[in-house]
Order: structure tokens, then C-alpha cells, then sequence
């Protein structure tokens, strides 16, 4: 079985998957209604955000903690409500392939630190060196704690539990993949960032939302993406903090440029993502990419005797 057929292992009446959403999703539904009922309340929050004085690692615990709840939300409904192993929900392996998990982790962390360094190396007067050891050490503790937890819950949500349903309801894999990527770059619509750049800068979270997607189909299992999107945050978090970004951190790092949307959503989306998955396909030896991204969806005949 593949990985979006892993869903055809539990009860899959439609309003399982109804109240798994909106008890999950529940947050965010809420900060739509906020951004798109209530948009001067939306702004104070934002320059809330931005101009953010006090503890800032209370401030990334307050952000972090309801995500540990909702995740143990998503795994529960899971097991509960639809009878089944959370590891069908994570992969199409027999067990969770967390040697994958460090791979995926590891090698976008260098990627990030490199790129960082390239900025560096362009820009060093715009680069203001941050260290506190009090306060980073313990943003390193919440960083290396939190942030797979956070990471996590979008994942196993949107690439994990929401491909999953979408697929078994359309019968194939792109469906899945454009619905869940749009929807992942949507729910970054009140970062910070978008109010600084504009919308053009949801390309950038879209077009993620379709690497951890292709990764996930390609490698019938989401330990990857998990990985690479772990390694993403915690680096944001704890090497280059910046005024006009969601996490407002004691990072190594004060980032003081401008930014754009060549470097923040072109050149990743259209330049590093690409050469990324070359990587990726050189190291798995992944195959029939169009049937793994555009294929049917069949439910699997089960032999009972």
C-alpha cells in the first residue's frame, strides 16, 4: 500500500474527517475569521508581534505550547476516532524510518547555514552579532524541544492527514498535493512577513508546501519532509532573528536588511527547491515521478483468507 492509501486502514466515514478538521484546524479557522472579520484587530496583532519588548522566549513558548495540544489532538483523533496506527499516518513503511527523519533534517540545515553565510558574505554590515548566553541557550532548549512538535502538527496535518483524506476522496495524488500545498501557504497569510512583503511572498509558502508535498509522495512517507521542516524553523529560530518575521527571537544573529521577494520567495522556490530535490532523488533513487505525483488512487483489495 502507498502512502495515501494507508488511510483505507481506518474508518473513513466523511464526518470522522469533518470533526478531526475542525477540531485541529479550530486555531486557525479562528485567526481567518480574526484576519478577514476583524482586520484592524488583525493589524494591532501584528505590530504586536513586530514590536515585541518583553521575554521573547515566553513569547516563542506562549506561540509553541498549543501546538504540543493540538498535535496530541490529531494523534488521538486518529487512533480513536478512526482506528488506526499513527505510523499509517506518518509512512507507508512498516515502521517510522527516522534515519530518514535526520537525513531530511540534517542536509536542509546546511543548506540554510550555507545560504545564511552567502548573505552574510554579501551584506556583513547589515548582520549584527546577537549572542546572549542566558537567553540563547534556553531559546536553543525551547528551539530544540518545541519546534519539531510545531513542524510536526503541520505536517502530519496537511501532508500526512489531509493528503491522505483528499486522496482517498479524488482517487489521485495531485489533487491532494495542490489542494494541501495552497492550504499550507494560506494558513501563513497572518505571518508578519506578508504584511512586510505583501502577498507575493505566499508563493514562497505555497511553493514550500509543494516541496514537502512532492517529498512526501515521491518518498511515500512523510519522515523527510518532517525532518526538513524541523530543520527549517529551529535555524530561523536560533541562528538570524529579523523585525519583520514570525519568530521574534535572541538569535545569534540580528538580520537589519530589507527584505525582498527575489531572495525570499524567487530564489528559493525557483533555484534552491529544484537543486534540492535533485539532491534528494540522487540519494533515494526515487522513480516514475509522474505516476507518484499525478497517479490514481485505488483502494487496495484485501485478501481475508
Amino acid at each position: 500500500m502507498n502512502f495515501i492509501q494507508q488511510a483505507y486502514k481506518g474508518k473513513n466515514n466523511f464526518w470522522r474527517w469533518l470533526l478531526t478538521v475542525l477540531v485541529v484546524m479550530s486555531p486557525f479557522i479562528s485567526n481567518f475569521a480574526v484576519y478577514f472579520l476583524m482586520p484592524s484587530i488583525y493589524e494591532e496583532l501584528i505590530e504586536e508581534t513586530v514590536n515585541f519588548q518583553g521575554d521573547k522566549n515566553v513569547f516563542l513558548l506562549e506561540n509553541l505550547i498549543p501546538f504540543l495540544i493540538l498535535l496530541v489532538l490529531l494523534l488521538v483523533l486518529v487512533k480513536l476516532l478512526h482506528g488506526r496506527s499513527i505510523t499509517s499516518l506518518v509512512t507507508s513503511r512498516n515502521k517510522i524510518d527516522w534515519k530518514r527523519f535526520f537525513f531530511g533534517f540534517s542536509s536542509w540545515f546546511v543548506v540554510t547555514v550555507f545560504f545564511l553565510f552567502v548573505g552574510f558574505l554579501l551584506s556583513p554590515d547589515e548582520f549584527v552579532w546577537n549572542f546572549k548566553p542566558a537567553p540563547f541557550f534556553l531559546l536553543l532548549l525551547i528551539s530544540i524541544v518545541l519546534i519539531p512538535i510545531q513542524t510536526s502538527l503541520e505536517e502530519l496535518l496537511f501532508r500526512g492527514y489531509l493528503m491522505q483524506g483528499l486522496g482517498i476522496l479524488a482517487k489521485n495524488r495531485w489533487f491532494p498535493l495542490v489542494i494541501t500545498s495552497v492550504l499550507f501557504g494560506l494558513m501563513h497569510i497572518l505571518n508578519p512577513e506578508v504584511s512586510k512583503l505583501g502577498y507575493g511572498i505566499m508563493g514562497f509558502y505555497i511553493g514550500t508546501g509543494f516541496l514537502f508535498g512532492i517529498v512526501t509522495l515521491l518518498d511515500e512517507g512523510t519522515e523527510l519532509a518532517l525532518g526538513i521542516h524541523a530543520a527549517n524553523n529551529i535555524a530561523a529560530a536560533v541562528l538570524v532573528a529579523s523585525n519583520w518575521a514570525v519568530f521574534q527571537t535572541d538569535a545569534l544573529f540580528l538580520d537589519y536588511s530589507e527584505p525582498s521577494l527575489l531572495f525570499q520567495m524567487i530564489v528559493p522556490v525557483l533555484l534552491i527547491y529544484p537543486l534540492y530535490l535533485y539532491f534528494l532523488n540522487k540519494k533515494y533513487g526515487w522513480e516514475n515521478w509522474k505516476e507518484k505525483i499525478t497517479g490514481r488512487i485505488t483502494k487496495p483489495i484485501v485478501n481475508e483468507n
